[in-house]
């Protein structure tokens, strides 16, 4: 039963009330790239994209390592309730995601590599779980930040839900949706893995290439 209701999206009018701001002060730098990690303001010329993907830790490590980031976060997406805990997220009753921010020069990486790069490394068919972690926090998601964001991320999604189709493989259950409040995630779990090398990664994933 108590598996059964975390992979249920928590009515709004039943959610946890939240708070009206967080309760705890963030790192000012990015452990692995130095730059700054809260991103609210953008410098000029990047652009900002937000994934869900299963456990956050591992879905930051992935991206901070391409050419062209240059800052990550996690944090809560696509839920109701205002500056959530982690523990309220994992509750099932905040209807957030664990979620990366990704702060990119477009120049280098476009926003299209980036959505290739998302459905290669997690299973975009799972629903509200990645692997053995199961809840509607796990859920895959798409948050786009513009009218061309959204568009690359439909196209994009058919393409490879056309193509693991092709091999066998249910639909594609990935939440597209406009970008709302992104809350950041305590400071222990910003770029978990270079504090904690030999943590938990859950890398669940079809094993297909996206098509060329």
């Amino acid at each position: 039963m108590f598996s059964r209701r975390k992979s249920e999206m928590v009515d709004p009018a039943e959610a946890l009330p939240g708070r009206s701001a967080a309760a705890f002060a963030l790192p000012e730098r990015h452990e692995v790239l130095g730059t700054p990690l809260v991103t609210d303001q953008v410098p000029d010329g990047l652009e900002v994209a937000e994934f869900g993907l299963g456990c956050f830790w591992g879905a930051e490590e992935i991206f901070w390592q391409v050419p062209g980031v240059w800052s990550t976060s996690v944090g809560y997406s696509g839920g109701t309730s205002p500056h959530p805990t982690y523990e309220e997220v994992c509750s099932g009753r905040t209807g957030h995601t664990e979620a990366v921010r990704i702060v990119f020069d477009p120049e280098q990486v476009s926003y299209a590599d980036l959505v290739k790069q998302f459905f290669v490394v997690h299973d975009p068919t799972q629903g509200m779980r990645q692997g053995n972690d199961v809840g509607t926090q796990y859920r895959s998601a798409i948050y786009f930040h513009s009218p061309e964001q959204e568009q690359t991320a439909r196209e994009l999604t058919k393409v490879y839900g056309d193509e693991i189709a092709r091999r066998g493989y249910g639909e594609i259950t990935t939440e597209i949706a406009p970008a709302g409040a992104y809350y950041y995630a305590e400071p222990h779990h910003q770029q978990y893995l270079h504090k904690v090398p030999h943590g938990y990664r859950c890398h669940a994933n079809t094993g297909i290439p996206f098509p060329a």
